[in-house]
C-alpha cells in the first residue's frame, strides 16, 4: 500500500476507553500538493472540520491532525489489516493535549467506493 491507496474518502469509527459508543468521523484524502508521496485532506467529526496530512510507510499509517492549519491537534498511527486489500485500517488516536473529555481512542478506517 503506499500514499496513492489512501486517496478517497475514509469512513472513521473512534472508540475511547469507557465510551459508551464510537465517534463517527470522515476523511476525505488527496494528494499532497507540495509532497508527491504524502496526502493531505480533511477530516469531519462531531460538526467539526480538521485539516490531515500523512502517508503510508510498509503498511503504517501517519496521519497528523491539525484543527487550526498550524499546530497538530491529533495523530493517527495504524496499521494495514492484513487480507483487507488496503481498504481497512486499524490503530490509535492521539490528542495532541489529551483531556478527560478527549483522550486518546482506538480507530478502525474502512475506505468507501467511489462511483467511476
Amino acid at each position: 500500500m503506499d500514499h496513492q491507496h489512501l486517496q478517497g474518502r475514509w469512513q472513521a469509527e473512534l472508540l475511547a476507553p469507557g465510551a459508551d459508543r464510537p465517534v463517527a468521523a470522515t476523511l476525505q484524502l488527496g494528494p499532497h500538493p507540495e509532497l508527491a508521496e504524502s496526502v493531505r485532506g480533511t477530516v469531519q467529526r462531531e460538526g467539526a472540520e480538521a485539516l490531515v496530512s500523512g502517508d503510508v510507510d510498509a503498511g503504517e499509517l501517519t496521519l497528523e491532525e491539525s484543527s487550526n492549519g498550524t499546530n497538530i491537534s491529533a495523530t493517527w498511527i495504524g496499521q494495514v489489516v492484513d487480507g483487507s486489500c488496503g481498504k481497512e485500517i486499524r490503530g490509535t488516536w492521539n490528542n495532541a493535549h489529551p483531556t478527560p473529555s478527549a483522550p486518546s481512542a482506538d480507530f478502525v478506517l474502512r475506505k468507501q467506493a467511489a462511483w467511476q
